[in-house]
């Protein structure tokens, strides 16, 4: 397997430099196709162009667009020069993208057509898919370029945090933690794959992956943004083998019932989804709709990265709802106030991906231990055979009555019931209580469950102080910018509901 040193320099150019490396779907009217060695050629463009302006070592640089073959060249450009690619969120409002630009010190800003207008005006701004002096393609200094050696732990990358509970923390990572994800990801046999990614190179999802897809010299399906229809048909249409979406995503794709009964999902050997809880009846869903593909329930954080679990080491097989058991490079424990040894607790784990801490702000403690643990805030339980499965995070749990509720836990209960496609449990407040939960829910195609029906099969199934004390049926759920359940929404709407109750 081959070693790498810089986190821009993931091309191994002794393979077909011919073979494509990215099949471009958005960005221009028409499907774009770039080989390895045109994607290797913009990156060293990028770096060269970059350095030529005369930043320093160290300098930030942002990237504001939807996902597109560029805005892989300019993030591994960026790195190779030695300076930190920030991908900004484009769906955050104006205010947040100035902020991150601003708090991240960046000094250039790559953006596409669409983002121009949001790109802070006292930043050079490098657009892409467009023409002029700004224009991308103006903008590279084509050549060859010899990437820098990093320091130890020098920064590569800041990725920002959503910030749906405060200010977006930028999450440091060095060049070392995530060519440790690379290489410790790396397997014979996945320069055959083709890889779709629909989900944002914003978030680590799919910068990951299609680090990973790069340095195994396979080829990406980039799609500009998810639709569950485009992307159906993106599989059929490209043979897309490995899919990696979060669970909402695959929610959505499976609602599209007409599309899926005349496309052939044929080719598609892995799913793996992440970044959010997933529910025994989507995993029943998925494995209907793809039988022939083999799906990972993963784990991975923005501050550690995607390489947590694994296998067995006995070959023991994997419960459907866990998310498998430690990898054995990755030291990770439960904790349970001071019982560092329980069976539940929140998860703290130690590995090379663990970040260097977040930028900028002193006014937030690192969530790292004395001796080296991230702290997650994710909740899980392990069973005899050492496999772990999420029960919730600490910030979405809420107290109602004494009693600690956990959303995930809920919501992977009332999707058991077989009317139940989807369910999302937030707390509204309760003068008794405290807090409360209340339930939104997607019928299954076909089903008309009660609210009555619900809330028996919660009491019949759960402790009762779980049960949903109202039940509001929904044909789909508001998403974040990172595709996961927008909760703050549903809050929202939940207190509207209740108000409109109050008044009847």
């Amino acid at each position: 397997m081959p070693t790498f040193t810089n986190l821009g320099d993931l091309i191994v150019r002794d393979r077909d430099m011919s073979k494509i490396a990215v099949i471009d779907l958005g960005g221009e009217v028409k499907p774009r196709e770039f080989s390895y060695a045109q994607l290797d050629a913009m990156a060293n463009g990028v770096a060269r162009a970059l350095t030529k302006r005369g930043l320093a070592r160290g300098d930030r640089i942002a990237i504001l667009s939807a996902n597109r073959a560029e805005y892989l060249a300019a993030y591994y450009g960026a790195m190779r020069a030695g300076f930190v690619a920030v991908p900004v969120n484009f769906k955050f409002p104006p205010q947040t993208i100035h902020f991150i630009v601003k708090d991240s010190g960046a000094k250039l800003v790559f953006c596409d057509s669409q983002r121009r207008k949001d790109c802070p005006h006292n930043l050079p701004a490098i657009s892409f898919g467009t023409g002029g002096a700004e224009s991308f393609d103006a903008f590279l200094d084509h050549g060859p370029f010899e990437p820098i050696v990093p320091a130890q732990a020098e920064p590569a990358m800041f990725l920002y945090t959503s910030g749906s509970t405060g200010t977006p923390k930028g999450v440091v990572l060095s060049h070392q933690s995530h060519i440790w994800v690379v290489e410790t990801r790396l397997a014979p046999g996945l320069d055959q794959h083709r890889y779709l990614i629909a989900a944002p190179l914003y978030h680590m999802n799919a910068l990951a992956l299609s680090k990973l897809a790069c340095a195994a010299h396979a080829t990406i399906i980039l799609l500009p943004q998810f639709t569950a229809r485009a992307y159906i048909e993106a599989i059929e249409r490209y043979r897309a083998t490995w899919l990696t979406a979060v669970p909402p995503m695959m929610a959505m794709m499976l609602r599209e019932g007409d599309l899926l009964a005349r496309t052939d999902l044929s080719s598609v050997q892995f799913i793996r989804m992440g970044s959010a809880p997933v529910s025994q009846s989507l995993m029943h869903a998925i494995h209907r709709a793809l039988p022939k593909a083999v799906v990972t329930n993963a784990y991975g954080t923005t501050e550690a990265g995607p390489v947590v679990f694994g296998p067995h080491p006995k070959g023991l097989k994997q419960p459907e709802m866990s998310v498998g058991y430690p990898h054995p490079q990755v030291q990770l424990r439960l904790v349970d106030g001071g019982n560092r040894d329980a069976d539940e607790g929140v998860l703290e784990m130690k590995s090379p991906a663990v970040m260097n801490g977040y930028h900028n702000r002193p006014d937030v403690p690192p969530p790292i231990t004395g001796d080296g643990y991230y702290v997650t805030g994710d909740v899980f339980r392990r069973d005899a055979d050492g496999f772990y499965t999420f029960v919730g995070r600490t910030d979405d749990m809420f107290v109602s009555g004494g009693e600690n509720i956990y959303p995930a836990d809920v919501e992977r209960m009332l999707e058991r019931h077989p009317g139940v496609a989807q369910a999302a449990v937030i707390p509204v407040e309760d003068d008794i209580k405290g807090t409360k939960p209340v339930a939104f829910v997607i019928p299954k195609a076909g089903h008309s469950p009660s609210e009555d029906e619900i809330k028996k099969y919660a009491l019949a199934n759960a402790p009762a102080y779980q049960h949903p004390r109202f039940v509001w049926f929904m044909d789909e759920l508001p998403l974040a910018s990172t595709n996961k359940v927008d909760r703050n929404q549903l809050m929202r709407t939940a207190k509207e509901r209740l108000r409109a109750i109050q008044r009847v």
